[in-house]
């Protein structure tokens, strides 16, 4: 049977087999038929006849084996048998892996019998994790963060699986999960540490993808860089940017979608992923994660390693990781090119969001720091502006609109040596106008800079993308900006031109207060 033609259920024995867990404990019902007809050979099964003798079975093998163990329970009937047992397997933080059949998947709303309403709720608080996939394509990576966070964090997890799921065709980029380990370290010992050295030392064209944890560690991240001759990346929807983009090894930050962050990395054989999710992703862009290469994943959240799809996760602490393989990973002698970035885009309509980006680069300065919620510059932001300062660079973490405004405000607030610089969208800027009052009563050194395409620029991307340009509500022309900052008692005004922007700027940046500029650009 080729990769292509595995069934969700053989991908998911592939990850049971990758991980001992061959042995099965349960008390068969009706939904969980479909996952027990095609046991493979190597597999067993012990019988027990009702879930709590089931899971008390399944703890003490846990115990003596010092592996997880498997546990097929009966829908939600005999996930409650199961938890009374359930709280042993707890507090002796014994790595038990729940599986319950649930019923077909499009029946569950109407609440048919067995249907396990809530799935994912029934078993807290008493597990580490648990869930019920949205799709049944993401049952194997839903299976292999269950067994990964069983494993790291000592205790008992939850899976409910719909049992039509079971013969749905598993996707290709799942042959990487059987092979992921996730290995929790607290800080890189010396064996973790010559063991990830060894594994990189096998690269030949290594690059670096460092995310928001990896910020406060740039002169490690820079030695560590240059020493092995590796291309920088910024990971997908960076909150915060952890690698000067004026060094020479700087690339730029990684979209987040499946098939650009691969087509971007494809030339290297080696990706070390430090201090970010794998990946972030947002954009649907159906493609292979990777093209075969060794990939290594370092980061503090657990949940972040367990839940990957692909790539060895080590949960450490991000600063001391990258300090320690900077220390010791022999220098290549190898030092790259710089980057070169094109002119702004201009258009014969007017100001282009580039050409706001270029004025603003001009006037950096030590005591800058960017908020950056102009969402249609997202990827754009961080390869013209000029950020080399730990901690310049803030970016709202999970896409919700409403953050740069009372951000920029309460970063002022924070560290008043600072002028913070807002760069937000109009369709942002509207949903946190109230900051402006707080920036004027404490008298923050802020500056506002809306960059107006009088629309939801980002979502009309998106309604390209979808085939959905005619959805209402991404338009939003005639806001007064100017007006509405006057009204909170902030100085505002509004320019269509660089050379206008440049002088609002030049004087906004002298002001001893908050400023507002309504930069008109073309959409």
């Amino acid at each position: 049977m080729t990769t292509k033609e595995l069934t969700v259920l053989d991908r998911t024995y592939e990850i049971l087999r990758a991980h001992g867990l061959t042995t099965i404990f349960g008390n068969p019902g009706s939904n969980e038929l479909p996952f027990l007809a095609s046991l493979p050979d190597d597999f067993s099964y012990v019988l027990g006849l009702q879930e709590a003798v089931v899971t008390g079975m399944a703890e003490g093998y846990s115990r003596a084996t010092g592996q997880p163990a498997l546990v097929s329970l009966h829908a939600a009937s005999g996930t409650g048998n199961a938890m009374g047992a359930l709280t042993n397997a707890v507090y002796a933080h014994v790595p038990l892996v729940l599986l319950a059949g649930q019923q077909v998947r499009r029946t569950v709303g109407q609440e048919v019998m067995l249907a396990n309403v809530d799935a994912g709720m029934l078993t807290k608080p008493l597990v580490k994790w648990a869930g019920e996939p949205l799709a049944a394509e993401d049952v194997p990576r839903a299976m292999s963060q269950a067994i990964l966070e069983a494993i790291t964090q000592r205790g008992p997890t939850y899976l409910s699986v719909p049992w039509d799921d079971w013969a749905h065709m598993a996707l290709e980029s799942d042959a990487l999960l059987p092979s992921r380990r996730v290995k929790v370290c607290g800080a890189l010992s010396r064996e973790d540490k010559d063991e990830l050295l060894q594994r990189i030392a096998n690269w030949k064209r290594p690059v670096l993808v460092l995310g928001p944890d990896a910020d406060g560690a740039q002169k490690s991240s820079v030695q560590l860089a240059e020493r092995l001759g590796a291309a920088v990346w910024i990971a997908p929807s960076a909150p915060r940017c952890p690698y000067p983009t004026t060094h020479a090894h700087y690339r730029g930050l990684l979209p987040p979608g499946v098939e650009s962050v691969r087509s971007r990395l494809e030339d290297y054989d080696g990706i070390l992923i430090i201090g970010a999710p794998l990946m972030r992703y947002h954009r649907w862009e159906p493609a292979a994660y990777t093209n075969g290469q060794d990939v290594v994943h370092i980061t503090q959240d657990n949940s972040e390693a367990t839940r990957a799809p692909y790539g060895d996760s080590y949960v450490a602490n991000v600063h001391q990781a990258i300090a320690a393989l900077a220390a010791d990973v022999p220098d290549r002698g190898e030092r790259l090119e710089r980057r070169s970035t094109p002119p702004a885009a201009t258009s014969e309509k007017g100001m282009t969001g580039e050409q706001v980006l270029a004025v603003l680069d001009k006037h950096v300065g030590d005591s800058i720091t960017y908020v950056n919620e102009a969402t249609t510059l997202d990827v754009t932001f961080l390869e013209r502006m000029r950020v080399s300062r730990e901690n310049q660079y803030h970016f709202p973490a999970s896409g919700g609109l409403g953050f740069g405004l009372p951000c920029a405000v309460g970063l002022a607030l924070g560290r008043p040596d600072w002028t913070v610089v807002g760069v937000i969208g109009d369709g942002s800027a509207n949903y946190a106008l109230p900051a402006l009052y707080a920036a004027r009563t404490h008298n923050t050194r802020t500056i506002f800079v809306i960059v107006n395409n009088a629309s939801y620029g980002a979502l009309r991307k998106f309604a390209v993308a979808l085939q959905a340009e005619s959805s209402p509500g991404l338009d939003i022309p005639g806001i007064d900006f100017v007006s509405l900052a006057k009204g909170y008692g902030v100085p505002a005004s509004t320019v269509s031109t660089p050379e206008e922007l440049d002088k609002a700027y030049t004087d906004a940046l002298e002001a001893q207060g908050p400023v507002l500029i309504d930069a008109r650009v073309v959409q």
